[in-house]
Parts: structure tokens; C-alpha cells; sequence
């Protein structure tokens, strides 16, 4: 089951760019396919990655607060600040992939 939703979701996110492979045969420029899937592998993974990043700060700040309750206001403090950075990863590889998908400047 788990194998099925891997090719599923797989294929699904090379669909947009077999789509944009047919029209490059047509153009005869191979830039556009590549960077479709290019945006996408690279949000996939600044989205995963970040995810398991942020999970890990959860769990060492929840740690660090049940082992010193006395802390637990400036351990919250550096974990929100913390999760902001992890956060804003992802959000500049979503503005990356943006500007590949949309503003395309390899044309």
C-alpha cells in the first residue's frame, strides 16, 4: 500500500512536466520540463526536511522544559525563534520554485 501511494504521488508530480515535455518538443528547448521538476523536488524536500527539523526542536524544547520548568519561558522564547528560522527555509525555496515556474528565467 505504502509503495502504491509513493508511485501515485510519484506520477502525479511528473504529470505538469511530461506536459510541458511535449511542448518543448515542439519549441525544441528541454529548460522548462527540467525545471518544473526541479521546483518541485526542491519544495518537496525543504518542505520535508523542515517538517522533521521543527519536529526535532519541539521535542528537545518540550525535553528541556520538563527537565527545568524554571526555564520554560525563555526555552518557549528560543524555540518560537528557532521555528520562525526553520520556517523561513521553506518559504525562501517556495519563493525559488516560484520564480522558476512562473517567471522561467532560463528562456
Amino acid at each position: 500500500m505504502r509503495i502504491a501511494l509513493m508511485l501515485l504521488g510519484l506520477s502525479l508530480s511528473l504529470a505538469e512536466g511530461v506536459a510541458y515535455a511535449a511542448d518543448a518538443v515542439a519549441t525544441g528547448s528541454w529548460v522548462g520540463p527540467f525545471t518544473v521538476i526541479a521546483a518541485g523536488i526542491g519544495m518537496a524536500l525543504a518542505a520535508g526536511l523542515c517538517g522533521l527539523g521543527q519536529g526535532r526542536a519541539i521535542a528537545a524544547a518540550l525535553e528541556g522544559m520538563a527537565r527545568q520548568p524554571g526555564a520554560a519561558a525563555r526555552i518557549q522564547t528560543a524555540m518560537i525563534i528557532g521555528l520562525a528560522l526553520i520556517e523561513s527555509l521553506a518559504i525562501y525555496t517556495l519563493v525559488i520554485a516560484i520564480i522558476l515556474l512562473f517567471a522561467n528565467p532560463f528562456k
